[in-house]
C-alpha cells in the first residue's frame, strides 16, 4: 500500500514545481477547493496524517486539508474561496488531498 501513495507523491512532487497550472491542465479528477494546504513539515498536516495512519515522511509535497470537488469552473456560483488545487490523490474523502498543485481558476 505504500507504493500506492509513493507513486501518487511522485506525480504530484513533479507538479509541484509549477507555481500554478490552469483549471484546465488537472487531469486527474476535479479541482479541489482546499480550506488550507501545507507540507508534511507543517505540525498540523503532520498530525493529521499521523492521525490518519497515512505514513508520507519521505515526500515533500504539497498537501490539501478538508477538500471540495469544484465541478463547474467559470459558471457562476461554483468558486473557491480558499485555495484551489489539483491534487494526484483524492481517496481520502476530502479530509486530505495529496500531490496537489496550486490551479488558477
Amino acid at each position: 500500500m505504500q507504493f500506492k501513495y509513493l507513486a501518487a507523491f511522485a506525480l504530484g512532487a513533479s507538479l509541484a514545481a509549477a507555481t500554478g497550472i490552469p483549471a484546465s491542465q488537472c487531469n486527474t479528477g476535479p479541482v479541489q477547493c482546499c480550506n488550507s494546504t501545507g507540507t508534511t513539515k507543517d505540525a498540523n498536516i503532520s498530525k493529521l496524517l499521523g492521525l490518519l495512519n497515512i505514513n508520507v515522511s519521505d515526500v515533500n509535497a504539497l498537501i490539501g486539508v478538508t477538500c471540495t470537488p469544484i465541478t463547474v469552473i467559470g459558471a457562476g456560483g461554483s468558486s473557491c474561496t480558499a485555495q484551489p488545487v489539483c491534487c494526484s490523490n483524492n481517496s481520502f474523502n476530502g479530509v486530505v488531498a495529496i500531490g496537489c498543485v496550486p490551479v488558477s481558476l
